[in-house]
């Protein structure tokens, strides 16, 4: 489990994360949503340490990471798969290479212990015979697997999403759901979603943290999400035309 405690987080003097506290369960897909600017990314990056907290904690399995130094932190980084928004594969490098990447910086592996890993994880997220591909030459489904296939390179504990629908098609989505709820039953992982998608949001949201202008304003999950009473919430969920269905249910 990771636990965001308390945390407060201020830009030049100007506050975007107020008093902060959300626990991640593990084996479950834990979903951030918000609107633009509410402070969902700079949330995600203080928990990963992209960002210091100007004040709480950030637990790691009752490690306390906020106490850390940056040694010490390189134990936990390697505990954490990220899938970036658009994927965020090198593009001067082949598919086999984006793979081998975090496999060559944190492990001593031998060349063919890491291409058996790579070639594993391709093969987990279905895609085969692309080892020597370069992203341009991807769909942008393709490119989310991949991504997906370098997160779970080190077979993290911890799994962090940033948008993994963003620019999809919806069959291409789910495909992309699917997949992250799947291996975050098989690693047994924390996983971390963070996204605009109301489909995934009904899909996989069995843990839901809104946030609203830099506080968590409401928690729950994909049922109670249909019933919430704030009003917050329900101008931010029903924007969508494709919850607009389930608005008199």
């Amino acid at each position: 489990m990771i636990a965001v405690k308390n945390i407060n987080k201020s830009f030049s003097g100007v506050p975007v994360l107020h008093d902060i506290s959300i626990s991640f369960i593990r084996k479950e897909i834990n979903l951030i949503i918000g609107a633009s600017g509410s402070g969902k990314s700079v949330l995600t990056k203080c928990i990963v340490g992209l960002h210091e907290v100007d004040s709480g904690s950030i637990e790691y399995d009752g490690r306390d990471f906020t106490k850390m130094n940056f040694k010490e932190r390189k134990g936990i980084r390697k505990e954490i798969g990220m899938l970036f928004q658009g994927g965020a594969l090198f593009d001067s490098l082949t598919v086999e290479e984006n793979i081998k990447f975090p496999l060559e910086m944190y492990t001593s592996h031998s060349k063919e212990e890491i291409l058996d890993r790579v070639n594993f994880c391709l093969k987990r997220v279905n895609l085969d015979n692309v080892n020597k591909l370069y992203p341009a030459e991807l769909s942008g489904g393709m490119k989310k697997r991949v991504g997906i296939a370098r997160a779970i390179a080190l077979n993290p504990k911890y799994l962090f999403c940033d948008e993994p629908n963003s620019g999809l098609d919806p069959q291409t989505s789910i495909v992309i759901d699917n997949l992250i709820q799947e291996i975050t039953l098989e690693y047994d992982m924390t996983t971390i979603v963070v996204t605009h998608d109301m489909n995934s949001v009904m899909e996989t949201g069995d843990n839901i943290t809104f946030i609203y202008n830099g506080r968590n304003w409401w928690n729950g999950n994909k049922h109670e999400i249909l019933k919430a009473d704030n009003k917050e919430l329900n101008d931010f969920v029903y924007a969508s035309k494709i919850m607009q269905k389930f608005k008199n249910l």
